[in-house]
């Protein structure tokens, strides 16, 4: 039969395998660790069909990293059931090319870790098949009945799963969500080590494969997250499975109320400490992509108000350089995201003229005519006013270089999922946010699902050069993210997603998520507070933005 591989058109026999079929290329080719078949992210073990279109898929890669990412933790715990057959093993959150995990009835100590790294080389070292095995639900019932075990058991409870998946590697089994190295000999860099009360899995970053970056992961962070994570545990809602487990019960509304207490706990704590830091007369937020900055910003200026300090936004936006001085990027477009793009002397003398009692004409950029527009409005604080300002740069002091540090108090947020599917399965922090815009480009963008796709990349790598390299240098981190929001979000955003068919490259990202999405019971709007965060997604917020 005929087949299209890399855009080349060639024949084939029927009934093999892609890794059957092209063996020695794969072999000679060790990034490569998976397949994209029509659009579609495919094991190497996939049998192709007459006319499919099928594409190589490098571990450098946005889907070629997660297949890694997987396998090399399925790996570590097939590794820790040989090792430690008692432990209860949990994969809590990622770090910089990491993910942190815990064993939640054992002291992790350095015998472990060595042990486990031990038998983890070993693993690799065989090469050892990893084979997926597809049961009806009927036939999985049994499975459990006799296993006794929860790995994976949480499929019987999705309603718009015909099968139960798990992968199998000699005798160990295990569920993942997605697709998976087809043997552990794919799996070639890696670390465990101990750190905290628990260990980090580390693999390579994004640049090069073939490395561990040393890059140390942000203990502010960590504290955010194990916040978070301790709540949750309180909660006794660290899964999927608890969190539909709660809503199917009833507790909707107390789940709801309690999300949104500490979201207003944690505001109040934060202008408590912009009050208590005397002198404070600029509050300057950062945070990635749909991180609801624009509600926060909200939420703390009525909570300094309660403090007796009275918020004044001033937008950066309207401190771009005029558009025929903007830089370009490699492929010469217009950067708009670089610190270049904003006039920063304009900015910091408008800023320093403000702190010092003096007036300022305040300009108003336009953005299709690229320049800088003055209509007569101006600005001056008074002594009980505080400058808030929200940005992608504001973490970056060079922004506010004329302002003395101790009159700036800097706000770092962003959606810390700390919810995971199942013990083994993390949800992804990048995967809440862009279903967050998802909805959010639809309901007040006029943006397709499709487009939203196409340009998350570019959104990215944007955070990833301006905000996260700064996010150490907070005051205060804010995690905006709800134990339930995607209760809420999935009626949104999973029919914009299945809008998407596989004739457009973005379908296999589309699939994927709405997949995952169908995890997730439904939660009404009605629960959500008119002042939540989540309403800048969904509308009918109390706020006007």
């Amino acid at each position: 039969m005929k087949i299209e591989l890399n855009g080349k058109e060639m024949e084939v026999e029927q009934g093999k395998t892609v890794a059957e079929l092209f063996e020695n290329e794969i072999k000679a080719n060790d990034r490569i660790i998976t397949c994209n078949c029509n659009n579609e992210i495919k094991s190497l073990n996939y049998i192709p069909k007459e006319s499919d279109k099928i594409t190589f898929v490098d571990v450098a890669s946005r889907d070629g990293r997660r297949t890694y990412i997987r396998g090399v933790l399925y790996i570590m715990s097939m590794a820790f059931q040989e090792c430690y057959p008692n432990a209860l093993l949990s994969v809590n959150y990622q770090l910089t090319n990491a993910m942190y995990c815990e064993v939640d009835n054992m002291q992790v100590t350095q015998e472990m870790i060595d042990a486990v790294r031990s038998k983890m080389k070993e693993i690799i070292s065989k090469d050892i098949p990893i084979r997926k095995v597809e049961m009806t639900k009927e036939e999985a019932e049994k499975f459990y009945e006799k296993e006794k075990t929860l790995r994976g058991k949480l499929q019987l409870d999705n309603k718009q799963k015909d099968e139960v998946s798990l992968y199998f590697c000699e005798d160990y089994y295990n569920y993942f969500y997605g697709v998976m190295p087809i043997s552990t000999g794919f799996i070639r860099v890696y670390e465990i080590l101990p750190y905290n009360d628990g260990f980090l899995l580390r693999y390579p970053g994004k640049a090069n494969p073939y490395e561990l970056e040393s890059k140390p992961s942000s203990r502010k962070l960590i504290g955010a997250l194990d916040e978070y994570k301790d709540i949750h545990r309180v909660l006794n809602i660290n899964t999927v499975y608890k969190l539909n487990k709660q809503i199917t019960s009833g507790n909707t509304a107390e789940l709801v109320m309690l999300a949104e207490a500490l979201h207003e706990k944690k505001v109040s704590d934060i202008a408590d400490n912009i009050v208590h830091r005397k002198g404070v007369k600029v509050v300057l937020i950062a945070g990635p992509s749909s991180s609801g900055k624009t509600t926060f910003a909200k939420r703390l200026g009525i909570q300094l108000r309660l403090n007796g300090l009275k918020p004044v936004t001033i937008s950066v936006d309207n401190y771009f350089i005029e558009r025929k001085d903007n830089p370009v990027d490699e492929n010469g477009q217009y950067d708009f995201e670089c610190l270049e793009a904003i006039d920063l002397k304009l900015f910091n003398d408008h800023l320093t003229t403000l702190l010092n009692g003096g007036e300022i004409l305040c300009p108003t950029f336009d953005f299709k005519d690229g320049t800088k527009k003055y209509n007569g409005e101006t600005m001056k604080l008074a002594d009980d006013e505080i400058l808030v300002i929200e940005g992608i740069h504001c973490l970056n002091d060079k922004l506010t270089a004329s302002i003395p540090k101790e009159k700036k108090y800097k706000i770092y947020i962003s959606a810390l999922t700390v919810l995971n599917i199942d013990y083994y399965n993390r949800i992804s922090t990048t995967d809440s946010r862009l279903i967050r815009r998802i909805v959010r480009d639809h309901n007040f963008r006029g943006y397709t699902a499709l487009h939203t796709l196409k340009i998350w990349d570019s959104v990215n790598r944007g955070e990833e050069n301006h905000i996260f390299p700064f996010q150490d240098d907070a005051d205060s981190m804010f995690n905006t993210s709800l134990i339930y929001e995607l209760c809420v979000l999935k009626k949104y955003a999973l029919p914009l997603l299945q809008e998407i068919d596989n004739t457009n490259v973005e379908y296999a990202e589309a699939k994927r998520l709405a997949e995952f999405l169908k995890y997730f019971e439904d939660i009404d709007d009605k629960y959500v507070p008119e002042n939540s965060l989540l309403r800048e997604f969904i509308g009918g917020s109390v706020f006007e933005y």
